[in-house]
């Protein structure tokens, strides 16, 4: 009898404590569930009617929300109502403020560009100014970060703000009592005629304003005389699928398929060009990369399955998902995934996923990185089990983004510990922007990149650059910033020509040098922009 004395034990205090679980909730309470309601619901009205401690519902409610909508897909997002407007802001196609571009160096707001036609314009803020008071409160030092700079500058149209601001060369505080307005969102800032033929335009996102500023763009090198267009999508991480549906329209024939959705409760809808397209005849090179997702997916995928174009640069996201968003009377939102998303060849191209692991999700450029994705095509391995045909009856593949026509590497041959520390350190940035701002009357005379790095290879600026970032701790290794001398020099340039020109000059200097939009001007230059049928031969 003694061996089953423990076990017995064990069974008689688990007994009693289930005993007084159901003694303690007859005694004191009867609960009572309304009838009809979920699970979910049924346990929210239990804890905020019977928990032993007093709780926040709407604290447990803000914590649960996007923990449920993990579970379903990585991107069914909710967005709390303090984060709505700035999660928004992006495809508006205006937000209020007052019209300035800014980094913070060195604890201080930093103007870098003040918005053309913007209220700081009107009042005569400059690049290089720094804001040291915000309604004549100090901001300066630790409490200048990001966002709150931006909560202080930002407001209702119409509403004032009055910034302090040091120039350079001025002894005392300037002061400026700017008047809130709208600030137009650009998504496409760069745009001109390569070679005096071939236009050249950057999308940065698909906003409510992106067709109307790619129509003007692309009616703008007509008339210059441009005889094809490359639309660079690269890092263009997508947005609203109307706006791409229009700019697919005007790049496709009558009849040609852009895309079909289809879900569970969304019956599946198609759309086709409807022919009145004005730029459905130029030969047409699309640039992608792995930060290409979503929108601008649906571009590369409709010019593929077409043999519209060629798609050139590395295989793009994989999102092939389509979310609604639905607003909450707090003023937080939901993006509900409600619909897939399928080429004209039939093949969805989101990549896998696992529910509820969205960090491996997330890992996935990183991964691609590591395998070698990025430096040769060979590491890529399509999924064999979903093969298409596009309309000339070339084969692509579906469940992991769209690969391109002509792969093109990126290359790390010049590379080296010491560039990868002074971009991770931040020293390229504080040096270009320390540089700009100093010589900043000197290089205000120069127009284009072409006399900005003509005067700047006279000065030679990676030496001097060496010398400014040993002085913060990065030790200078000659024969690694020998090897990476040109790439050093270009990147300097490149900040520098941002700083003092904008993007368009910066874009413009980069593309010289870009292998991807070399490879993508040697198509066209060869005509082979159009694709062919494949031959018997490379069938077999």
């Amino acid at each position: 009898m003694k061996k089953y004395t423990p076990t017995l034990l064990v069974l008689f205090t688990l007994l009693g404590v289930f005993i007084g679980v159901q003694i303690s909730g007859d005694k004191y309470q009867t609960i009572i569930v309304p009838q009809g309601i979920t699970k979910v619901d049924e346990l929210m009205h239990l804890v905020h009617n019977c928990y032993v401690d007093s709780v926040s519902m709407d604290e447990i409610i803000e914590t649960t929300m996007p923990k449920i909508l993990t579970e379903l897909d990585p991107h069914s997002t909710y967005i709390p109502a303090k984060d709505l407007e700035a999660a928004n802001s992006d495809l508006k196609g205006s937000f209020s403020g007052i019209g300035i571009k800014f980094l913070i160096e060195e604890d201080t707001i930093h103007v870098t560009d003040v918005i053309r036609g913007g209220p700081s314009e009107d009042v005569g803020l400059m690049p290089g100014d720094r804001i040291v008071t915000i309604n004549d409160t100090l901001f300066v030092g630790d409490i200048c970060k990001n966002d709150e700079a931006m909560r202080r500058l930002k407001g209702p149209k119409g509403t004032d703000v009055r910034l302090g601001i040091k120039r350079w060369g001025e002894k005392e505080l300037l002061s400026f009592n700017i008047t809130r307005g709208d600030i137009p969102v650009q998504s496409i800032e760069a745009y001109y005629v390569i070679d005096d033929k071939w236009a050249y335009i950057q999308v940065e996102r698909f906003a409510e304003n992106t067709f109307s500023e790619f129509f003007i763009a692309m009616t703008k090198m007509l008339y210059k005389g441009c005889e094809g267009l490359i639309l660079d999508v690269r890092g263009n991480g997508g947005g609203y699928l109307g706006v791409a549906l229009q700019m697919a329209n005007e790049l496709l024939s009558r009849g040609d398929m852009i895309v079909y959705t289809e879900g569970i409760h969304e019956p599946r809808s198609v759309e086709y060009a409807n022919g009145t397209g004005h730029f459905k005849g130029i030969p047409l090179v699309v640039l992608t990369d792995e930060g290409s997702a979503s929108a601008s997916e649906i571009i590369a995928g409709t010019v593929q399955d077409n043999d519209r174009g060629t798609i050139i640069g590395r295989r793009t996201f994989g999102k092939g998902l389509v979310q609604q968003s639905h607003e909450f009377s707090d003023g937080s939102a939901v993006r509900l995934t409600i619909a897939r998303y399928y080429t004209p060849s039939g093949r969805c191209i989101q990549k896998p996923y696992t529910k509820g692991d969205n960090e491996e999700y997330a890992m996935d450029i990183v991964n691609r990185y590591e395998r070698g994705e990025f430096f040769s095509q060979d590491s890529i391995h399509q999924n064999d089990s979903l093969v298409y045909k596009t309309r000339l009856g070339r084969t692509v593949y579906g469940g992991g983004g769209i690969m391109p026509d002509i792969f093109v590497s990126s290359d790390t041959t010049d590379i080296t510990s010491y560039l990868t520390q002074a971009v991770s350190k931040g020293l390229i940035r504080q040096y270009t922007f320390r540089y700009s701002d100093t010589h900043r009357n000197e290089l205000a005379g120069y127009k284009s990149y072409e006399e900005i790095t003509a005067h700047l290879k006279n000065r030679d600026i990676v030496n001097d650059f060496v010398s400014y970032a040993a002085s913060k701790g990065l030790k200078a290794r000659y024969w690694q910033i020998e090897r990476s001398r040109k790439r050093l020099e270009q990147t300097l340039c490149s900040n520098i020509i941002y700083n003092t020109l904008g993007m368009l000059e910066h874009v413009r200097y980069i593309n010289t040098f870009d292998p991807v939009v070399v490879k993508a001007v040697e198509v066209l230059e060869g005509g082979t922009a159009f694709p062919k049928a494949p031959s018997a031969e490379a069938e077999e």
